[in-house]
């Protein structure tokens, strides 16, 4: 027999936990982080896909995921660059945060904190104030690790104070 559909059902049904069910697996499929991709940050981030090749010159504010190959200059002061495990960089980089999981050639200034990560490679020079390098990383070049500013800065140890008349001397045994 026919059955009519109820009306108060969509094909976008909103779960108890609050979340949608996508409508498509286009946007299932999107929203699925594999292994090193999910381990770095996707908030608000550019993506350069790995079949983009860019060379000449990047400025921006907003933090950039690069998979491609980019041969030039980047400069990103007050955000992240990741460089991808795809991402071949032949470039002198300046940015806040700069996380490198594929490979960069060429000089890397980051202002807090520069993170090689498994089989992240650079060649070049780092200046930073933080500096990690994972087990399986490579890393040819010098590093300046700049003193940070708000460190509080090391205790004074206080003198030991001398004897007086009143404190008995303790004997020291040999």
């Amino acid at each position: 027999m026919w059955k009519r559909e109820d009306p108060n059902r969509s094909a976008n049904q909103v779960s108890v936990a609050g979340t949608a069910k996508p409508a498509s697996p286009i946007a299932t499929n999107a929203g699925q982080l594999s292994g090193i991709e999910s381990r770095v940050p996707r908030n608000n981030v550019v993506h350069v896909g790995k079949s983009v090749v860019i060379k000449g010159e990047i400025n921006g504010s907003e933090d950039l995921m690069i998979e491609g190959k980019v041969d030039g200059k980047i400069s990103l002061p007050q955000s992240t660059l990741t460089v991808g495990a795809q991402g071949k960089l032949k470039a002198e980089i300046s940015a806040k945060v700069v996380i490198v999981l594929g490979e960069v050639k060429g000089n890397v200034t980051a202002s807090e904190k520069v993170d090689i990560r498994d089989h992240g490679t650079v060649n070049g020079d780092i200046i930073t104030k933080k500096l990690a390098i994972a087990d399986g990383a490579h890393f040819r070049g010098s590093i300046d690790m700049q003193p940070q500013p708000d460190a509080p800065e090391k205790r004074k140890v206080a003198p030991k104070p001398e004897k007086t008349a009143e404190q008995p001397s303790i004997p020291r045994l040999p």
